[in-house]
């Protein structure tokens, strides 16, 4: 390893993906089929080479987790990843949906992936499960406000993990996370934490963690952190039900993506 390259060691658990000669963020795009990939200028080239590893396991997991081919984790084409570069102060990661597009921070984004991959479909799905909604809205914000929803079997696994996420078991009242989220909200004079979206990457993000493959460059922080002790992940009863609901959701999806892809190479 070059002398004063980034390195930084991620825990990880999971098969082996990478054969023979190392990846690089061509074979990246290649593989998912990413609409674009952009690294930042302050990235050295040995540091783009040890990332690349880093996120090609990072996604081959999230893959396997959501047990859904390559066309989901790059959203149909649609998606844009950045890396080390469009971010903003005091941000690690965010996604953006005028763009289409996700960015990490060098330093402080790895661990993230899986939040913002989720902001990326929680967009894209937008216009497949409900109509009439405006291009930058986020499906769960609309559907919690009562947009028109699009009936497909698909569409009601999905909103099952919203209300999973942001109601109580009857669905008579809003979700503990929501409560513990509006509590933090309070605390520090914002309303962040509680937005339908940000609860719904959480509790995606704790689904992620609690799977058997484990990659703290993909995800980290819904256990032993003071976010999570402070309740905003999903905990206890809730926590199974969210990770039920999405995994019952993504296998569904999955293999009907799947389905899709033989018939079309048939």
């Amino acid at each position: 390893m070059p002398s004063g390259v980034w390195v930084i060691h991620f825990y990880r658990n999971g098969p082996e993906h990478i054969q023979g000669e190392p990846v690089d963020f061509v074979q990246i795009r290649r593989r998912f089929d990413f609409r674009s990939i952009e690294i930042g200028r302050w990235v050295t080239r040995a540091e783009r080479d040890v990332a690349a590893g880093y996120f090609y396991n990072a996604l081959c997991d999230l893959m396997l987790i959501l047990q859904a081919p390559e066309s989901l984790i790059s959203l149909r084409g649609s998606l844009s990843l950045q890396y080390g570069t469009g971010g903003r102060p005091g941000v690690s990661a965010h996604y953006q949906p005028a763009t289409r597009s996700f960015a990490l921070a060098k330093n402080a984004g790895p661990g993230s992936i899986a939040h913002e991959w989720f902001h990326a479909f929680d967009h894209h799905m937008a216009d497949k499960a409900l109509s009439g909604v405006a291009r930058h809205r986020l499906t769960s914000d609309a559907w919690l406000n009562n947009a028109a929803t699009i009936k497909h079997p698909l569409n009601t696994l999905l909103f099952q993990c919203f209300e999973a996420v942001l109601l109580s078991e009857d669905g008579s009242q809003p979700s503990p996370l929501f409560y513990a989220s509006a509590q933090m909200d309070e605390q520090q004079g914002i309303v962040y934490f509680s937005r339908p979206e940000e609860l719904c990457a959480r509790a995606f993000e704790a689904f992620v963690q609690d799977a058997g493959i484990k990659n703290s460059f993909l995800v980290k922080g819904t256990k032993a952190t003071r976010e999570a002790q402070c309740g905003l992940y999903p905990q206890g009863t809730q926590r199974d039900r969210c990770n039920s609901a999405f995994r019952h959701y993504f296998h569904t999806l999955g293999r009907a993506l799947q389905q899709q892809q033989q018939g079309v190479n048939a």
